[in-house]
C-alpha cells in the first residue's frame, strides 16, 4: 500500500479565517450587535470552528449564553456557504508540495472538521479538489477528529495504509488525532495558531511548504 499524507484544511492548506469570521459577524449583525470579532485578532479562534467563534463573540456582550450559540450555528453555516472563498487563500507553496509528493509516489488526502459539503465546495472554488485522492469531513462519519476514525478513513479512501501515513495539521485537534491513530504529525508554524504548536511536541514542525517532501520522507520514508 502506498505511503499517504493526509492534510487538515483550515489553517493548514488554506487560511480560511477571514471568511469564517465574516460569517460569524454576519450573524451578529443580524442580531443588531455589529461586528463582534476582529479578522486579525480572532483568527486563531476562527480555526477552532463556528461554535467557538459564536461563543467568543457573545462573550463580549451582555445577555447572551450557550443557547444563542446553538440558535445561530446553522445561520453561520448558511452565511459561510454563500461567501466561502471571498478572503480565503491557499498558503504559499502548499499545492506545489502536494504535487511533489504525488510525483514521488505518495497518496494525498484531506481530513477536516469542516462539514464535507462545505469543504468540497471550497476546494472546488479554489480549483484544487481533483488534486486529492480522498476527502473526509466533520459529518462524513459519525465521529470527527480527534477521533482517529476520520483520519483512518481518509487514508484508506486515498488507497493508503495507516502504518505508513502522516497527518499535516495546525491545532491540538490534529496533534491528538495523530496520537490516537498512532501516526506522526507535522504541525505548520505559519497559521493563526502558530504560537501554540511548538508546545504540542509534534514529530515535526513545518515553516515552509518547500520543506514538506523532505520532512515527510524522514518520517515515513
Amino acid at each position: 500500500m502506498a505511503r499517504t499524507v493526509i492534510f487538515d484544511l483550515d489553517g493548514t492548506l488554506a487560511d480560511t479565517s477571514g471568511d469564517l469570521i465574516g460569517a460569524a459577524n454576519a450573524c451578529f449583525r443580524d442580531l443588531g450587535l455589529g461586528d463582534l470579532l476582529d479578522p486579525a485578532r480572532d483568527a486563531g479562534t476562527a480555526l477552532r470552528g463556528g461554535r467557538a467563534m459564536l461563543k467568543l463573540g457573545f462573550s463580549r456582550v451582555d445577555g447572551f449564553d450557550e443557547g444563542h450559540v446553538d440558535a445561530q450555528y446553522q445561520r453561520l453555516l448558511d452565511h459561510y456557504a454563500r461567501d466561502i472563498d471571498t478572503h480565503t487563500y491557499l498558503y504559499d507553496g502548499a499545492m506545489d508540495a502536494v504535487e511533489t509528493l504525488k510525483t514521488s509516489g505518495y497518496r494525498v488526502g484531506i481530513c477536516t472538521n469542516k462539514p464535507e459539503g462545505l469543504a468540497r465546495t471550497l476546494l472546488t472554488r479554489l480549483q484544487v479538489l481533483d488534486a486529492f485522492h480522498s476527502l473526509i469531513g466533520a459529518d462524513t462519519l459519525p465521529t470527527r477528529k480527534p477521533d482517529p476514525a476520520p483520519f483512518v478513513a481518509a487514508v484508506e479512501q486515498a488507497g493508503g495504509k495507516v502504518e505508513t501515513s502522516v497527518l499535516i495539521g495546525d491545532t491540538q485537534t490534529d496533534r491528538s488525532t495523530s496520537a490516537n491513530a498512532g501516526v506522526p504529525s507535522v504541525l505548520v508554524t505559519f497559521g493563526p495558531g502558530s504560537e501554540d504548536v511548538v508546545a504540542m511536541q509534534p514529530e515535526a514542525l513545518l515553516a515552509d511548504y518547500r520543506d514538506l517532501p523532505s520532512v515527510v520522507a524522514a518520517l515515513i520514508g
